[in-house]
């Protein structure tokens, strides 16, 4: 066997969330089976609170009898309306497309775009979005276009309009808010549903506000945190993706608490990201199943 060969087949994910019964994995490994597809890796959940199942599993092509993927996914529909499925099957060839928003701190923004160029992040970056010019050089530099749409409160619905118009015209999968420091409106909540990441520099719900760290360190805390999560109309609550937290003491000073934060912001950020787009989080009400 030729192994070079075997690794270089396409991957594929297939994901699958729908009311719990009995014989759904079955189900899904014998149709993957009959079309001679090899598993690579699988993993599923069902929830007793809500009663919903979840499944993750990624294959490639195992034998000659393999179909194209159209063909695959038109077999797949059977199974899919027997069980009521919510489901999708995609290439690890398709790179979701992301629009970054920032305003004036640039840790998350530079570990995205580090793990973009690296090719550490299968993704397309479309733009950056900012209300300030600060990382207008670092980001062309990179090859790619900045927008600057400064908000005041005149302005502030316009601009967010026109975000939205270029999260469309460059047809951009996700919006990552990697530190941009702007309320987005309900109607803007409701058009990118699922498809927002904020990055919250506290762990929710402690903190809350512009100055987290200096409320932390007036309370002499001993753990700070960071919490990634999708954008909803409920300010901070939406659901959440991924946490981190770090031990701190009384001898840290606010200087401290925010280099610390700021490491674990980026790392949370990062995380959530990368779940996202390979179809590792699942949406189950107001939480989230990550298949990490």
């Amino acid at each position: 066997m030729n192994v070079a060969a075997v690794v270089t087949e396409p991957l594929y994910v297939l994901t699958i969330k729908c009311p719990d019964a009995v014989g759904i994995v079955a189900a899904v490994s014998g149709f993957l089976a009959e079309n001679e597809a090899f598993i690579t890796d699988s993993a599923h959940y069902g929830d007793p609170d809500t009663g919903f199942f979840f499944m993750r599993t990624s294959f490639r092509a195992g034998g000659k009898s393999f179909p194209a993927l159209d063909r695959l996914k038109a077999g797949f529909d059977l199974i899919g309306s027997r069980f009521g499925m919510e489901w999708s099957i995609n290439s690890s060839g398709d790179r979701p497309k992301v629009m970054i928003a920032v305003s004036r701190f640039g840790h998350c923004l530079n570990d995205l775009l580090h793990s973009w160029r690296t090719g550490q992040l299968a993704i397309d970056i479309t733009g950056v979005v900012s209300n300030h010019v600060d990382f207008r050089d670092l980001v062309e530099w990179h090859g790619i276009p900045f927008h600057y749409l400064p908000v005041t409160k005149e302005t502030k619905a316009d601009q967010e309009a026109r975000m939205l118009e270029l999260f469309a015209e460059t047809k951009s999968d996700l919006l990552v808010l990697a530190r941009y420091m702007q309320i987005l409106s309900e109607e803007a909540c409701r058009t990118l549903s699922g498809r927002a990441i904020n990055i919250h520099h506290s762990f929710l719900p402690s903190f809350k506000g512009a100055k987290p760290y200096q409320q932390a360190h007036s309370k002499g805390v001993k753990l700070i945190g960071a919490t990634a999560h999708y954008v909803t109309g409920d300010l901070d609550e939406g659901p959440i993706i991924e946490q981190a937290v770090e031990r701190v003491d009384h001898t840290f000073s606010v200087d401290a608490l925010v280099r610390t934060g700021r490491d674990i912001e980026t790392m949370v950020l990062s995380r959530a990201v990368r779940w996202h787009v390979e179809k590792r989080v699942m949406a189950n009400g107001n939480k989230t199943v990550v298949f990490r």
